[in-house]
């Protein structure tokens, strides 16, 4: 199975009160990540991480949890993933890391970005867009005006919109299908 999560802010502690996560600390949040995480995902699932994968953490934080976590993990680089120019993380952890990918699905083109995008590759042929960056952002009504634009083909993979569990391929197929 492929699944798709984005923005689980690993050691962030401040985005507890941003994004209103129901967690009392930040080993809470991360502990219960993980398990949901490793509830859904298999050792031989894909796991494509839509960027913010760990927040203000060290290559070592993010190698402590990267080995916690199940599953083949690709990374579609986030705005704060810092940890990956630190020399003591180890990348192998990562099948591969990108700033921006698409894969072919049973005849779907799915088009992976850390940030949500107006118009993407095969937007007028039904393809697919996978975002995250704007956590829980569509509670401001704005904002979701703002991300309502993108269609019925665009989705928001973060964890903050999908109970701090990761997404199957299946449900986004469910959900751009109706």
């Amino acid at each position: 199975m492929i699944y798709f999560t984005s923005d689980t802010h690993f050691c962030h502690s401040n985005i507890l009160n941003l994004c209103d996560r129901p967690f009392n600390s930040v080993s809470h949040m991360n502990d219960t990540l993980i398990h949901n995480w490793n509830a859904y995902v298999s050792d031989n699932d894909e796991i494509y991480i839509l960027g913010d994968f760990l927040y203000r953490g060290t290559g070592r934080d993010a190698n402590q949890i990267l080995r916690r976590l199940k599953g083949k993990k690709y990374l579609i680089r986030g705005n704060h993933d810092k940890f990956l120019g630190d020399p003591e993380f180890d990348a192998s952890a990562f099948e591969w890391v990108k700033d921006y990918f698409e894969l072919d699905y049973k005849k779907r083109k799915i088009v992976m970005f850390h940030y949500p995008i107006l118009e993407w590759a095969g937007f007028f042929r039904d393809s697919i867009h996978l975002y995250g960056h704007v956590h829980n952002s569509q509670k401001d009504p704005i904002q979701r005006k703002r991300l309502d634009i993108l269609g019925k083909n665009a989705i928001n993979v973060g964890v903050d919109v999908n109970d701090f569990f990761p997404i199957s391929i299946e449900t986004i197929l469910k959900r751009t299908s109706k």
